[in-house]
């Protein structure tokens, strides 16, 4: 899935926080509402403008990030 086509960030947008195109929903209001216990099609109902493909875009879209991320490793005591 190409996140890109989804997941937009405009500064004048909630701040610059990365949203679903055409909303003001950003990528981690979907998450916290997955976190606090929402099932995706909860979710969908709750938010008629949001697509499955929306919520597989916010999931592609953490996981790229997360990839992106520079780890520093931890040092071992011996």
């Amino acid at each position: 899935m190409n996140y890109r086509e989804c997941i937009t960030i405009d500064p004048q947008v909630r701040s610059g926080k990365p949203c679903i195109r055409g909303t003001r929903i950003t990528v981690a209001d979907v998450f916290d509402y997955l976190a606090g216990g929402m099932t995706i099609p909860e979710v969908l109902d709750d938010f008629p403008d949001l697509t499955a493909d929306d919520i597989r875009a916010c999931f592609a879209f953490a996981a790229d990030r997360d990839r992106r991320l520079s780890v520093v490793p931890h040092e071992v005591a011996i």
